[in-house]
């Protein structure tokens, strides 16, 4: 049985896997979780555990230009904390450190009408402070690494579930409402919570270390999405086609909006594991968020 730590109370990620790895493993995996605010967290013996999972960190959720105290935060959640945990983890005897990094490393989202496909050779471009700080705590991990001490870094794209944050509950809200969308080709990756929390446990569960790029079998559409999210409640939703220019305009004015409609995927080769992690398709994991 292998035994792992949780380190970050609450976070969406964290709970959602643990109630996967309860759901469809219960008696494989012993779980743990600590909470990573304040310094009571360094008291706790991390020399049991087998895996530390740590997704303790600080959400993207502003738009536009933030205070340098804002910005001071995201360097010392998603940075530092990160750091000062798997210096602690590999000290106290643990054996591999698993890190949720993000897409968000290569940048923005391709603006409409452009593509943007990021593969192996795409170089890091962080576009902001909380690209940066994730791309940052990713080299502060790695120096860490030997033969006894495995790191891996997840770049996730987009993470959607029942009672996820970001970007999904916005179109959800408005797949509830609307009776026509826009018609927009983009081309997105996505991932469900339950494909993360499997490929999470074959990380563990083979004992990687490296990179990894875990994303749906399918791109996904933004108008596609919504008018899929309004089926599963029983509704009907109408794309039209023709306002393409006006979403560019409004692009102008706010960023929201290439993050909505613009395209940003990575190269399904990239996502590829020896283990076919991606239990759901595009349509059956939105039928099972909407339920």
């Amino acid at each position: 049985m292998k035994r792992i730590l949780i380190t970050g109370a609450g976070s969406y990620i964290g709970t959602s896997f643990e109630s996967y790895l309860k759901l469809h493993f219960d008696g494989e995996y012993e779980i743990d979780t600590v909470d990573m605010i304040g310094d009571s967290w360094r008291e706790k013996d991390f020399s049991v555990y087998d895996s530390i999972f740590h997704v303790a960190g600080i959400a993207h959720s502003d738009s536009g230009k933030i205070s340098e105290q804002r910005a001071k935060l995201y360097y010392a959640v998603n940075t530092d904390l990160a750091v000062e945990t798997a210096k602690k983890a590999k000290a106290d005897g643990a054996r591999q450190f698993v890190y949720m990094s993000s897409a968000i490393v290569y940048g923005d989202s391709a603006p409409i009408g452009k593509r943007k496909v990021i593969n192996r050779d795409t170089p890091t471009s962080p576009a902001n402070c909380y690209g940066d700080s994730k791309l940052r705590a990713e080299q502060g991990l790695f120096a860490l690494e030997d033969e006894t001490f495995r790191v891996v870094a997840l770049r996730p794209p987009m993470i959607y579930g029942r009672g996820s944050k970001g970007n999904y509950p916005l179109l959800a809200k408005i797949a509830g409402k609307t009776p026509i969308f826009p018609r927009v080709c983009n081309e997105r990756s996505m991932l469900y919570i339950d494909n993360l929390s499997e490929f999470v446990r074959l990380m563990i569960e083979n004992g990687e270390s490296g990179v990894f790029f875990p994303q749906n079998s399918e791109y996904s559409n933004t108008s596609e999405l919504v008018k899929m999210i309004a089926k599963a409640r029983g509704r009907r939703v109408r794309l039209l086609r023709g306002f393409g220019w006006l979403l560019r305009l409004a692009a102008v004015f706010t960023p929201l909006v290439n993050k909505a409609f613009g395209s940003l995927s990575y190269d399904m080769s990239m996502s590829e594991y020896k283990v076919d992690y991606r239990i759901k398709k595009l349509a059956e994991s939105i039928e099972e968020t909407e339920k």
